[in-house]
């Protein structure tokens, strides 16, 4: 299995100095740079495209999360911060991880395996809807296992920070597996499914109905369409509309 490369950015060199020793006695982690300039840093990560960043928030010039929405979508994050206040928000750039300072060698491994679980998922070809011949199913890890689903199956998925919930017909429990949403974003067939909410992707050919509040009736579920993808939804909804 090939290494995983990553790059340090925090303005605290003793953080930076921290974590280049963590990184250094991990097998399958290789360091490409360390920066405690976050302007200088973005040049390098855009040119290396690292698989993991692991990003400081609070730094001056550019913070964590302004410089988060400006690398390449093929780099991970982990956010190191001794702010707990933004865990929340670390989700919403989807991060693969949030470490709150000072950060013990345990968490810092937990955090990188979560990493390779990640990206296990998206390279594997069992994984990979382009790499699927019937491109109708998905394999999902639960419990240990690898489960084959078929697309036609899943009603709608469930979000709930690095953990996703497969909803399918026929079956009263989800099937709950280590994934973002937005790796799921990236299994699954376009046109097929649409994001509706931070948390909820659902199958657009399962919805039932949709009311005036923009609240979709699918399965046993009412999701509520949010605002960042009403205009999107609302696309679909005219494109389908008769006349």
């Amino acid at each position: 299995m090939r290494p995983l490369t990553c790059i340090i950015i925090d303005d605290e060199p003793l953080a930076v100095k921290l974590l280049e020793s963590f990184v250094t006695k991990t097998p399958g982690l290789e360091l490409v740079a360390s920066f405690t300039d976050s302007v200088e840093a973005i040049a390098k990560v855009k040119e290396n495209a690292p698989n993991l960043l692991f990003l400081d928030i609070q730094m001056p010039d550019i913070n964590g999360m302004e410089l988060a929405r400006m690398i390449p979508p093929e780099t991970r994050i982990i956010f190191t911060t001794a702010f707990q206040e933004f865990a929340l928000e670390s989700y919403e750039v989807s991060a693969l991880d949030f470490l709150l300072k000072p950060i013990r060698y345990n968490k810092f491994l937990a955090a990188v395996d979560k990493a390779r679980t990640w990206y296990n998922h998206t390279e594997t070809p069992e994984t990979t809807p382009e790499s699927n011949n019937n491109n109708d199913t998905i394999f999902i890890k639960v419990d240990g296992e690898f489960r084959q689903i078929a697309f036609s199956d899943i009603l709608y998925i469930g979000g709930m920070k690095d953990y996703v919930m497969f909803y399918l017909e026929g079956e009263r429990k989800p099937l709950i597996t280590h994934l973002t949403m937005k790796a799921v974003e990236d299994l699954l067939p376009e046109g097929q499914f649409m994001r509706v909410h931070r948390s909820y992707i659902v199958a657009l050919n399962k919805i039932r109905s949709v009311d005036r509040n923009d609240c979709i009736y699918i399965g046993d579920e009412i999701i509520r369409v949010t605002e960042a993808y009403r205009e999107q939804f609302s696309n679909y909804l005219k494109s389908r509309f008769p006349g």
